[in-house]
């Protein structure tokens, strides 16, 4: 998977810096954009910077590539996936508290009408 996935020579460095970093980054966006009724269109566009960001990292800690659209795609769906789950995840909260007369959780990331 090294140079598919990730350039640097060891897994842990992308484990770090793209799944426990960015993904809790990516985790509190969604929840910010939820808590303030944002669109996923407005999700999608802080996790494409948030990608940047994630780059930016790689290559100031491990001088890594800044500027390859190959890990630059890896590292942003990673972080739209802990974007979006956290998304979701805050506001099924906030539809099944808000509106408790309408809504109930059907999971921790949907709600069905009552």
């Amino acid at each position: 998977m090294q140079g598919i996935l990730y350039e640097e020579p060891s897994i842990l460095q992308f484990l770090f810096i793209t799944i426990f970093m960015g993904g809790w980054t990516a985790w509190r966006t969604g929840k910010s954009c939820a808590e303030n009724w944002q669109s996923m269109t407005t999700l999608v566009i802080y996790v494409l910077l948030l990608g940047v960001a994630i780059r930016f990292i790689h290559h100031a800690l491990f001088e890594g590539s800044m500027l390859t659209l190959q890990y630059y795609c890896v590292d942003t769906i990673v972080l739209l996936l802990f974007a979006v789950a956290g998304y979701r995840f805050y506001r099924t909260k906030q539809m099944t508290n808000m509106y408790y007369w309408l809504y109930e959780k059907a999971s921790p990331f949907s709600w069905k009408a009552k």
